[in-house]
């Protein structure tokens, strides 16, 4: 984006606002998360009193779903009213990087108004603000992190209504004045914010706005609602944090990729862990090797008044496909069940654009062969065109699951190869991967030597007589790997 000639300032030199109004639903990869593309733009208003220029925000006691959602703000120039979209971008006076905080425990109570929610003092910190000009408003970069880590990276060219569309629909029906805030919507990588947490909103080229979360210093009073967490509140907030597998480093990672699922089996059981393999499933690519971390989602039977009753709302397999990444291995519990799909092409290729290591599912697979194309790891029972819907319902995501027959928690590590899948421990995989890397090594020492015409015998087990020999045989190998 480029700045030369454009002014920058503080969000304090201009008008005040007189009204803060937010768009719902505005990016494609946050629409396909929540389940559905909106045919026109919805709104809700936030009270002026909630903008700020960053700094503390303040979680109220006793919630825990305090939500973070970055987004580029538009701040009017000049007065709209009743302007076409092609007169809109002259009302257009700056943009600026915006947090849209709200504590989604109070949802229940709010009914679609936000206000209890979204509303409080401080929850629309606005950065440093540039005038609009010239800007290609289709060509702007909005990142959001927490810590440090990036949650959220999108620009807008993934906008499904411009900016120029949203002001010229609101200037039908209110008077939008000089210092108003448009909060434009918000990408997909929403999630919770926890007191000690550090986010920060950036729009390239512009600036950041920096928020530090706390805890309120004082009890909320009982005067009204009180906070109350549900499903809904959880899965709109973002609130279940990707698993990771503590302590897997890169060199227990490569040599995950090395070794095979029957080493891991053997290294499992000599620790007293039995039924780690999942027996009856297929790879689409046996040349394909998978290592990754585990997210579960689990299908439920089918039930014809709860599959009507969750008609609408964004189903766990598109949460899921959404809030996959990069190394991460979808693993589904279908019950075993063949008479119907569950994961087709179309969000196979998804789950692969998002980096994604794997997938496993003890049931079928719509569009096989369009799944094998994939350079995807997937495996599955059986082939079959029929919808899931015919006989599950996508129930809940990364919660302990049982596929094929085995206990999966969310945060194992899923290891694939041609011969099935094995499921190792999150607190043992380091230890694991490094002792059947060992094992592998020495049966390889030992293959190459029988192939040569020498016999079993104190080659498998290794004894201690021949030690010497296949040290000396490792320490050429990783020379030549060296080279």
């Amino acid at each position: 984006m480029a700045l030369e000639g454009v002014a920058l300032m503080a969000p304090a030199s201009g008008p005040a606002p007189t009204k803060v109004v937010a768009v719902h639903i505005n990016y494609r990869s946050r629409a396909a998360q929540r389940g559905r593309l909106p045919s026109e733009p919805s709104y809700f208003l936030k009270p002026p009193s909630s903008v700020s220029s960053g700094g503390k925000v303040v979680r109220p006691r006793g919630t825990e779903l305090l939500g973070f959602e970055g987004e580029i703000a538009v701040i009017i120039g000049r007065r709209a009213r009743g302007v076409a979209p092609d007169q809109a971008r002259a009302h257009i006076g700056w943009l600026a990087p915006a947090n849209d905080f709200g504590v989604h425990d109070f949802r229940w109570a709010d009914r679609g108004s936000n206000v209890l929610a979204k509303g409080q003092d401080g929850f629309t910190p606005l950065g440093p603000v540039i005038a609009a000009g010239d800007l290609d408003t289709r060509a702007l970069h909005l990142t959001t992190t927490v810590n440090g880590a990036v949650r959220q990276d999108a620009t807008t060219a993934e906008l499904i209504f411009p900016f120029e569309q949203l002001i010229a629909d609101l200037s039908r029906f209110m008077t939008l004045e000089p210092g108003d805030v448009l909060l434009t919507g918000t990408p997909a990588g929403v999630g919770v914010a926890v007191p000690g947490d550090v986010v920060e909103v950036t729009l390239e080229g512009v600036g950041t706005v920096r928020s530090e979360i706390v805890e309120s210093d004082t009890p909320l009073a009982p005067y009204g609602a009180m906070p109350k967490v549900t499903d809904e509140a959880r899965a709109v907030a973002g609130a279940a944090d990707p698993p990771r597998a503590a302590g897997l480093g890169d060199d227990a990672m490569r040599m995950l990729h090395r070794v095979s699922t029957a080493t891991l089996t053997v290294q499992l059981n000599r620790r007293g862990i039995q039924t780690t393999f999942l027996a009856g499933l297929r790879p689409t690519r046996p040349d394909l090797r998978m290592v990754g971390v585990a997210r579960t989602l689990r299908y439920v039977a089918v039930r014809a008044d709860v599959r009507e009753s969750l008609r609408g709302s964004p189903d766990a397999q598109k949460r899921a496909v959404e809030s996959v990444g990069p190394g991460e291995v979808l693993v589904i519990e279908a019950r075993g069940e063949e008479r119907a799909g569950t994961i087709g092409d179309i969000l196979a290729a998804r789950l692969e654009a998002r980096g994604a290591a794997g997938i496993v599912t003890d049931g079928g697979v719509r569009d096989t062969p369009g799944v094998t194309e994939l350079d995807l790891p997937t495996y599955y029972r059986c082939a079959n065109a029929s919808s899931l819907w015919n006989e599950h319902i996508p129930l809940e995501l990364d919660v302990p699951i049982t596929c094929a027959g085995v206990l999966v928690m969310p945060g194992d590590v899923v290891v694939g190869d041609a011969e099935g899948v094995v499921i190792l421990p999150a607190g043992l995989a380091e230890e694991i991967a490094r002792d059947a890397h060992e094992v592998e090594q020495r049966e390889q020492f030992a293959l190459e030597q029988v192939r040569a015409g020498e016999p079993v015998a104190g080659l498998y087990p290794l004894s201690p007589e021949r030690e010497p020999e296949y040290e000396r045989w490792l320490a050429g190998r990783l020379e030549e790997e060296r080279r």
